[in-house]
């Protein structure tokens, strides 16, 4: 059953990479790492996906979905790296992020929860730290309740 559901798991994430550019999937090359990173209402993911990954799926919940390869080595492996971060509305409240490990396989994502309001917008920034060197990713998301 563990298994079933890890490879349910597996399959889901990877079914939102490669759909992503639909939900704002977005790919940054900053130093030695490619930082993919898409910010999704909750909703889209399974029940059971929720449940597995304490992820409230609901209208007002997104998910905030990062993960780092190391672009320095030509099979660009995923790297376990420090993540922490924040996102501000355009009222100036500011969030802080609390983002969460998973590892599937050779895979490795970093997940975290935001609570928004209809049409509210967030501007992300997020510190990514690999040991060796520090990265700056900031970006925007616009959340619609459905």
């Amino acid at each position: 059953m563990k298994k079933l559901l890890q490879t349910a798991i597996f399959t889901l994430l990877v079914s939102l990479t490669l759909v992503s550019n639909v939900f704002a999937e977005n790919m940054k090359k900053m130093g030695s790492m490619q930082i993919h990173y898409m910010a999704i209402n909750a909703t889209f993911l399974t029940p059971a996906i929720a449940k597995a990954y304490n992820i409230e799926r609901s209208r007002f919940n997104g998910l905030i979905n990062i993960s780092v390869l190391d672009d320095s080595q030509k099979s660009k492996p995923a790297k376990t790296v420090a993540i922490r971060g924040t996102a501000r509305n355009d009222l100036g409240q500011i969030k802080t992020l609390s983002f969460d490990e998973v590892k599937e396989g050779d895979a490795i994502y970093y997940l975290a929860q935001i609570n928004y309001s209809n049409e509210e917008t967030f501007y992300f920034d997020i510190t990514i730290n690999d040991g060796k060197e520090t990265q700056q990713l900031k970006f925007k998301q616009k959340f619609y309740v459905d």
